[in-house]
């Protein structure tokens, strides 16, 4: 896998060209990074519209979107878990629930997972269900809204709190945990514009959230005035009772340069290259403080860019499990009954894979790209995404034959077949011709070869379904698989 190129472009509008057209490879580029895929009709649809027109109603549709129906067990305390399995219950109902937002809303999603890999928390710390749902709230609220606002509010949600220590953040016994991470993972990163007094000075800042409750399960915090260090203090050599709230103001006045350069790197290696491109990283750090550090025209100005789709940006990124589940389907088309077996296996295989959701592996969350990509997991993938393969296969053959039609006009020539799904799901396809024959002697299967030259083998053909799962299964191994 070659993960360098000579990428070129501005953060300029991508208008197509000759070299660079709008064409389906690219279309399908930007519904990898910015959401779970295109079906083939989302690409035909795509291919209608402008690039600019096309990033902007996306955008615009995920900002729309109303939250879901709020659980009834969203603000549940203590007094109302008597039974583990009520609570063991609710948050596989959410899991399941967030599942299918993936696939049915899928950009939206996409930004709230990201959000979850930067604001990380752990399930498995506080383990309380209405805990998880209003921290999940807040992901998909502010995906695409005001990031100052977002941190205020993230790190007054029961999961952070409980996560970070915030709870045991008192004058009488000050911990740093959550200033810490702050600074280091939420705003400015490691080493950047900060010192261990600012951490010190700013976890006083931060004292007061507890309650008589907070040692018990779901307990609820809330703001108790008396354990609140009403003294003086000095961050970033500025002197004064900062609060909560004026603590998070200074920091986005005296630190805006670095935690808008942060963000945007963050964003720039999750969604474009792992080889980051600092000028570009700037331009958009300029537009992000330029907005008061609003998150939506970054990602428009980002997205809508001739550098963004760049030949050197595709595929060059490795999915992460979910994407790798859910991209499948998605580009498969597949019209799945979406019940709790389907949704549970899908969140069964993706914790398998690394990416349990609600359970980052640390407070710096899942690392990603290669990371996800090794002799140990390499296999894991395979026999996973077969699982997935052939459960479609057994449930919904004829939607198989149906993709292969779409994609190939209903041709009866295998090799072209064969060659419109490769380049269907790899984002670059094949490099050699003779991987495109190994990939069509899947797809014969142990079908003669003089059906093929004769032209009497076509998709109507009741071996056709099963041809092209067997295909996908040849396809999920190649190394160009696992790129988006």
């Amino acid at each position: 896998m070659n993960f360098i190129d000579c990428v070129t472009g501005t953060l300029a509008p991508y208008v197509p060209n000759a070299s660079a057209p709008w064409d389906k490879r690219r279309v399908q580029h930007l519904y990898r990074r910015l959401s779970f895929g295109a079906t083939p009709d989302e690409v035909t649809a795509a291919l209608t519209q402008t690039p600019s027109a096309l990033v902007d109603s996306l955008i615009n549709q995920a900002v729309a979107l109303p939250l879901p129906p709020e659980p009834e067990w969203a603000y549940w305390d203590v007094t109302r878990y008597t039974v583990r399995e009520v609570a063991v219950e609710q948050i596989y109902g959410w899991m399941r629930r967030w599942f299918l937002d993936m696939v049915n809303h899928g950009v939206r999603e996409k930004w709230a997972l990201f959000w979850h890999n930067h604001f990380v928390t752990r399930l498995e710390v506080y383990g309380c269900p209405s805990y998880m749902y209003q921290y999940h709230k807040l992901l998909q609220q502010y995906a695409f809204g005001n990031f100052k606002t977002f941190v205020k509010e993230i790190g007054k949600t029961p999961a952070m709190l409980a996560f970070l220590n915030g709870v045991q953040n008192t004058r009488f016994q000050p911990n740093e945990n959550y200033a810490r991470e702050l600074y280091e993972l939420f705003t400015l990163g490691r080493d950047n514009g900060y010192t261990q007094a600012d951490i010190v000075e700013t976890a006083r800042a931060l004292t007061g959230f507890n309650s008589l409750e907070n040692n018990q399960y779901c307990g609820k915090i809330n703001f108790v005035p008396a354990l609140f260090d009403n003294g003086a203090k000095t961050i970033f050599g500025k002197t004064d009772n900062w609060t909560y709230d004026t603590l998070h103001d200074l920091l986005f006045t005296e630190r805006r340069v670095q935690i808008s350069e942060y963000i945007c790197q963050k964003i720039y290696r999750n969604f474009v290259s792992p080889q980051v491109d600092e000028d570009i990283v700037k331009q958009l750090a300029v537009i992000f403080r330029n907005n008061n550090f609003e998150i939506a025209p970054v990602l428009r100005t980002l997205f809508k860019s001739e550098h963004f789709f760049d030949a050197g940006n595709i595929g060059v990124l490795v999915k992460n499990p979910i994407e790798y589940q859910l991209t499948f389907i998605r580009e498969g088309g597949f019209d799945i009954t979406w019940d709790e077996e389907a949704l549970n296996g899908l969140i069964y295989l993706a914790s398998e894979l690394g990416q349990s959701l609600f359970n980052p592996v640390d407070v710096a969350g899942w690392q990603g790209n290669r990371t996800w990509v090794n002799s140990n997991t390499l296999t894991g993938r395979w026999q996973a995404l077969r699982l997935v393969i052939f459960s479609l296969y057994e449930k919904y053959p004829t939607q198989y034959v149906a993709l292969a039609k779409q994609l190939s006009g209903d041709s009866n020539d295998g090799e072209f077949v064969t060659e419109t799904l490769v380049n269907h799901f790899l984002p670059s396809g094949l490099q050699t011709q003779e991987e495109y024959d190994r990939a069509f002697i899947s797809f014969k299967g142990e079908i003669p070869d003089h059906y093929f030259r004769d032209g009497s083998w076509n998709l109507n053909w009741e071996t056709a379904a099963g041809q092209t799962a067997l295909l996908m299964d040849h396809l999920i191994r190649k190394p160009e698989f696992q790129l988006l």
